[in-house]
């Protein structure tokens, strides 16, 4: 068995009388993509939120190892280990695909954030930044403007950025959105490469995609895990096929 990374118990988020999440429990790996999965308004987003720290538990506990990271705020909780990719594309569109990535790198190194002058001397800083282009696939494009490339480029930005901070743990929120056949493919390969030394959680509706990348399953549905396992066992829960198709057919690949 691998090593546990993050552990997370009895999560519970209310918004007035509304549970968002309700007693949540989910462990991810090192080594592994652990996929979350349910129908929209599952709470799936609302989880990925409490374990980066954006949104502030109710109840429960978080732990990244052996640290508790409950109340953490998102910039610590990012220093400890945990980075984070969101919906919406979040990079600095004027500025090359370098200067994003070395910015995230200043950042996590707790550097003043300047595009220019000194820190562009920074070997250390500046490895890690080319060390994540690599890996993302963007080595070609590192003197390229952010906002001149395609969508799935930005989002391969975007992962280099997360990268560059050096985490344990990659929280990835619905990565292949609005990507087409092609990019996404490539994304799959690279989030199928992040797991090596680290553990990812992905939240993601594709399920070709998910059935391709995940070694295990969480399935929510009105904010409570409903099934939780191997892709395999999962796909053929019956409550999974309740809570996708409203009646037990089976869940597509």
């Amino acid at each position: 068995m691998s090593e546990i990374l993050l552990k997370a118990t009895a999560l519970e988020k209310r918004y007035g009388g509304l549970k968002a999440v309700s007693g949540v429990s989910i462990d991810v790996h090192r080594d592994e993509v652990h996929a979350v999965i349910g129908p929209n308004g599952a709470g799936k987003s609302t989880l990925i939120n409490l374990l980066s720290g954006d949104a502030a538990v109710t109840s429960g506990a978080i732990l990244l190892r052996d640290r508790d990271i409950t109340s953490m705020a998102p910039q610590r909780r990012a220093m400890a280990g945990v980075g984070r990719s969101y919906q919406k594309t979040t990079i600095f569109a004027d500025a090359t695909v370098f200067e994003n990535v070395r910015l995230a790198a200043q950042a996590h190194g707790g550097q003043p954030l300047r595009m220019f002058g000194g820190v562009a001397k920074d070997g250390n800083v500046n490895a890690r930044a080319q060390a994540a282009i690599d890996e993302v696939g963007l080595t070609h494009r590192s003197q390229t403007i952010a906002k001149s490339m395609s969508h799935g480029e930005q989002r391969q930005l975007e992962i280099a950025m997360v990268l560059a901070t050096e985490p344990k743990l990659i929280l990835l929120d619905e990565p292949l959105a609005g990507m087409g056949h092609a990019e996404a493919a490539r994304m799959i390969e690279i989030i199928h490469r992040l797991k090596d030394g680290r553990a990812v959680l992905l939240v993601e509706h594709d399920m070709d995609a998910v059935f391709a990348l995940a070694d295990r399953l969480t399935v929510m549905a009105d904010g409570k895990v409903i099934a939780s396992g191997d892709p395999e066992h999962v796909r053929n829960h019956p409550d999974v096929r309740q809570a996708y198709l409203g009646h037990e057919d089976g869940v597509a690949a």
